[in-house]
C-alpha cells in the first residue's frame, strides 16, 4: 500500500493523493491532550512510510497557538525539507490581546508568516491559505500582501479555505486584473453527505482549474460507519461509540448528521461490501475520484493504525456505477434532495 501522486490543480507541484491534517496536534479537548509530540511524530513517520508528502497545518492549531507547527518543524528538522509539501493558514486570532492579531490585514499576515516559518523551521511555505474571508479588510489589501510573499519566495502557492462561491470568484477576478498571484487551491468543507449545497463553489473550482482539498472528508467520522441511526423519524438521533466525536462535539449534528447523510452512508456501506473495503475508504475514494477537478482529501488520525486504514483508500477501485450510486443517494425517488 503506497500513495500515488498527482498535480496540485494547475500548478506544477505534485502531492500525495491524500493530505495529512494535523489539527489534533497539541490540541486539548476536555482537558485531555489529543496528540502529543511523540505521537505526532509517529503519525508523521507513518504517513511518510506510506508515501505521503503533503502536510496541512495552521498557525492556530494546538491549544497553545502554533503548537502543531512546532511539532511539524521539529520533525522536519531531521529531514530534507524539499521532499515535503507543507501548507499553513492565516486569519483567526493568534494574540487575543493585540487588536491587530487577527484577520487578513497586511499587518497580521506579515506578522504571522514570520512566526509560521520560524515554528516550522523553514524559509518558505509550499502553500499558504487564508483560513476564512475577512469582511473587515479590503480583499485587494490581502491579495497584494499575499502576492508580495510569493514574489519574496516565502510562499510558493496560495489557497483559500471556506468561503462563498462569489467571494472566491471576486478574489480570483481581483488577482487577474491586478496581475497578482491567484489562489490555486481551495479547502472547503466537502464530503459525500454534506447537507449544504456546494455545487456553485465546486463549479468555480472546476472552471478555474483549482485543486480542492476538502477538510472533514469523513464528515467528522460519521461516514466511517461507526454511528447507528436510533430513530427512523429523526435523523439527529444516533448511537455513537464511547469517545466518538459525536459524543462531545455540538457541531456534529449541525454539519455531519442529516437525512441525506444516512442515505449516503447506507449506499457507501453497500459499495464497501462490494469492493471489500471499509466505509471510510469508500467515502475517501469517492472524493479522490471526483471527475471534474483534482480532489485531495485531508485526512486526520489518532493512531498509526487508523491512518493506515484511511490511506487504504488508495487501493480501492470504484466503478463509474458505484460512484454515481453514492452521488444519487442524496435524492429521493422523486429526484428531490434529501434535507437535513
Amino acid at each position: 500500500m503506497s500513495l500515488d501522486y498527482r498535480r496540485l490543480g494547475s500548478t506544477g507541484t505534485r502531492v500525495s493523493e491524500l493530505c495529512f491534517g494535523t489539527w489534533r496536534f497539541g490540541r486539548q479537548t476536555g482537558g485531555v491532550l489529543e496528540t502529543d509530540e511523540e505521537d505526532a511524530h509517529e503519525l508523521l513517520d507513518t504517513f511518510e512510510e506510506l508515501g505521503g508528502n503533503f502536510i496541512d497545518t495552521a498557525n492556530v492549531y494546538g491549544s497553545v497557538n502554533g503548537t502543531s507547527e512546532e511539532y511539524i518543524g521539529n520533525w522536519l528538522a531531521e529531514r530534507d525539507r524539499e521532499n515535503y509539501v507543507v501548507a499553513s493558514k492565516v486569519y483567526f486570532p493568534f494574540d487575543e490581546d493585540n487588536p491587530n492579531g487577527r484577520g487578513l490585514s497586511r499587518t497580521h499576515i506579515r506578522n504571522q508568516i514570520e512566526g509560521t516559518l520560524d515554528r516550522l523551521g523553514t524559509d518558505y511555505l509550499d502553500l499558504y491559505y487564508i483560513h476564512r474571508w475577512d469582511d473587515e479588510t479590503p480583499i485587494e489589501e490581502t491579495l497584494q500582501t499575499l502576492n508580495a510573499l510569493v514574489e519574496e519566495g516565502k510562499v510558493n502557492y496560495l489557497g483559500a479555505s471556506t468561503m462563498a462561491s462569489w467571494q472566491l470568484t471576486k478574489a480570483l477576478w481581483k488577482s487577474d486584473v491586478n496581475d497578482y498571484a491567484r489562489f490555486d487551491v481551495t479547502q472547503p468543507l466537502f464530503h459525500a453527505g454534506y447537507y449544504e449545497d456546494v455545487e456553485d463553489y465546486l463549479d468555480v473550482c472546476e472552471d478555474q482549474e483549482l485543486a480542492i482539498c476538502p477538510y472533514s472528508p469523513l464528515a467528522g467520522g460519521f461516514l466511517t460507519g461507526k454511528y447507528e441511526r436510533a430513530d427512523p423519524d429523526d435523523p439527529s438521533q444516533y448511537v455513537a461509540p464511547d469517545g466518538a466525536r459525536g459524543s462531545f462535539d455540538d457541531r456534529f449534528e449541525q454539519f455531519y448528521v442529516s437525512e441525506r447523510g444516512w442515505h449516503i452512508l447506507d449506499e457507501i456501506r453497500a459499495v464497501a461490501d462490494e469492493v471489500d473495503a471499509s466505509p471510510a475508504q469508500v467515502a475517501l475514494r469517492w472524493l479522490m475520484e471526483y471527475p471534474d477537478a483534482t480532489v485531495v482529501p485531508i485526512i486526520g488520525a489518532r493512531t498509526p493504525e487508523q491512518l493506515r486504514e484511511n490511506v487504504g483508500a488508495a487501493d480501492v477501485d470504484l466503478s463509474d456505477d458505484q460512484w454515481q450510486r453514492i452521488m444519487n443517494a442524496r435524492y429521493d425517488e422523486d429526484g428531490r434532495r434529501w434535507g437535513h
